[in-house]
């Protein structure tokens, strides 16, 4: 029997076999990247402890007042360099990337871009 999987159940399943491998620890957390159509959302996440340190999205004020959508390459620019800002100010200068099981391509790639352009290491 063919069993159709839907996107979203693919990229599901992708998300998991990544985070077998990949955790945040406190000195190295995970940043994780979520994307929707319309916009682009992004946290640094210490798995021990299950905290979000820092998160950034391209609903936050700060990041919408500098652009007309949330869904494209530039919402992922800003929302990065947003999010690399917001971590050094907290102290934390390496993470551990998790691409949350979509393609290294496009706006989670711009956003990883960004991120490594305003200071984290990964």
């Amino acid at each position: 029997m063919l069993m159709l999987v839907s996107k979203n159940q693919a990229r599901r399943r992708v998300h998991v076999r990544i985070r077998s491998r990949v955790a945040g620890r406190p000195q190295a957390p995970r940043l994780n990247v979520f994307r929707s159509l319309g916009h682009i959302y992004a946290q640094v996440v210490d798995d021990t402890r299950g905290h979000t340190l820092v998160s950034a999205s391209s609903l936050d004020k700060e990041v919408r007042k500098t652009l007309k959508g949330g869904g494209n390459v530039a919402a992922a620019k800003t929302v990065g360099q947003v999010l690399a800002a917001r971590a050094k100010a907290a102290g934390i200068s390496r993470v551990v990337f998790d691409r949350g099981g979509y393609a290294y391509h496009g706006r989670v790639k711009a956003l990883a871009d960004a991120a490594r352009e305003g200071g984290l290491e990964f």
